[in-house]
């Protein structure tokens, strides 16, 4: 009998040992994830009390693609070095600068986490799904037509993306959960400067058709159509880059600046004229559709500021890209064995001939962030 006390008093004593074993590890484990958000908040902004954002979720062209094109069958790609220099480990993931891109540092400063992934990159887990993913494609545009030139994919078929993650999110954290992280995520909108430079400018497709005013009309009503079906699937919070000063890109100055490759006007009042009707339209946008909170993100006018002062923001080189002789080099064109690539992408403001370069996103980002956040909330 005193045999079989002990044998329970013994039993008693490990089951106690290992309850106490679970929760000295599951302490641990709280603290290693607490540690872990907080470190990743650590530099973010400072959102209202009371506020969530579970997830950034992007849409739109190469200035936000961080790699969908990788799994395309298309020309617009940027997953070869030397794009992804400066990248964590050197490694050109299919972002089209030499480091982090405009998605990345915005859920970087909100605090969601520090990469935003491509939704079509077959590796992603569910921990990528609920905290946000990128469907944008480099080359696409407002205009249909943008996307189509390069076999890349359209605003309507990143629609189908994200209606094709809902269900992923339905099928894993329910209805509600799903619910909230649609409707509490902060969208990221970029677009229109592929259609301002290739589709209008460069190549005459719509030149044939449509002068410059009756064209921007058409951008913009594709844009309102795109917000109004990202608000009937669920988003609220939706931030909407501008145009830039497409006529001061590189390539725009080497093709449409003359000899001594100034900016090139026409393309830049061209996007003025965009930028314009896209801020009516979204402050019309925001009165119609109950509860949305749609931010107009002006990126034109710092980025001007910077191309034309480069040295008052730590900027050396403005009328060039880092990649090759940084006229005309971007995508395919833009590879390691172009000659002449800077070896400091920090000083320049282009990268190649279209897209800024880590330093100058980082300031663009910064700067957008903390004038216009509180549009969201």
């Amino acid at each position: 009998m005193r045999k079989l006390d002990g044998m329970k008093t013994m039993q008693g004593n490990v089951l106690l040992y290992q309850s106490k074993c679970i929760s000295i590890m599951r302490a641990v484990w709280c603290t290693v994830v607490a540690f872990s958000y907080l470190h990743v908040c650590e530099s973010a902004i400072k959102l209202p009390k009371d506020v969530k954002v579970p997830a950034i979720l992007v849409f739109g062209d190469s200035v936000v693609d961080p790699g969908n094109n990788n799994y395309l069958k298309t020309i617009g790609k940027a997953n070869f070095p030397p794009y992804g220099r400066d990248f964590e480990g050197g490694v050109p993931t299919g972002r089209y600068s030499n480091g982090k891109i405009p998605s990345d540092l915005l859920a970087e400063e909100i605090g969601i986490k520090e990469l935003v992934p491509p939704y079509l990159d077959p590796s992603l887990q569910m921990s990528d799904l609920v905290t946000g993913v990128s469907f944008a494609s480099g080359t696409s545009g407002y205009d249909p037509l943008s996307s189509e030139l390069y076999n890349a994919l359209s605003l309507a078929d990143q629609l189908k993306l994200f209606k094709e993650y809902i269900n992923k999110l339905k099928a894993t954290v329910g209805e509600n959960r799903t619910s909230e992280i649609v409707s509490q995520s902060v969208y990221l909108v970029c677009a229109g400067s592929n259609d301002i430079t290739n589709t209008y400018f460069v190549l005459p497709i719509r030149r044939w058709t449509y002068n410059v005013p009756a064209y921007t009309d058409m951008m913009v009503n594709w844009a309102s159509t795109f917000i109004q079906e990202l608000y009937t699937l669920g988003a609220r919070r939706i931030g909407v880059i501008n145009a830039p000063p497409c006529g001061c890109l590189p390539s725009q100055r080497t093709l449409s600046g003359g000899l001594f490759r100034g900016c090139a006007d026409e393309l830049n009042q061209a996007a003025i004229l965009f930028n314009g009707k896209l801020y009516t339209e979204l402050r019309s946008l925001n009165q119609t559709l109950p509860g949305s909170r749609l931010v107009y993100h002006d990126i034109y006018n710092p980025l001007m500021s910077l191309i034309m002062n480069p040295f008052q923001y730590g900027f050396a080189v403005t009328e060039k890209g880092c990649c090759g002789t940084g006229n005309i080099e971007v995508s395919f064109l833009c590879t390691r064995f172009n000659p002449g690539t800077c070896s400091d992408a920090s000083k320049y403001v282009f990268w190649d001939s279209f897209h800024p370069t880590e330093a100058t996103y980082r300031m663009l980002v910064h700067q957008l962030v903390r004038k216009s956040v509180n549009g969201f909330f």
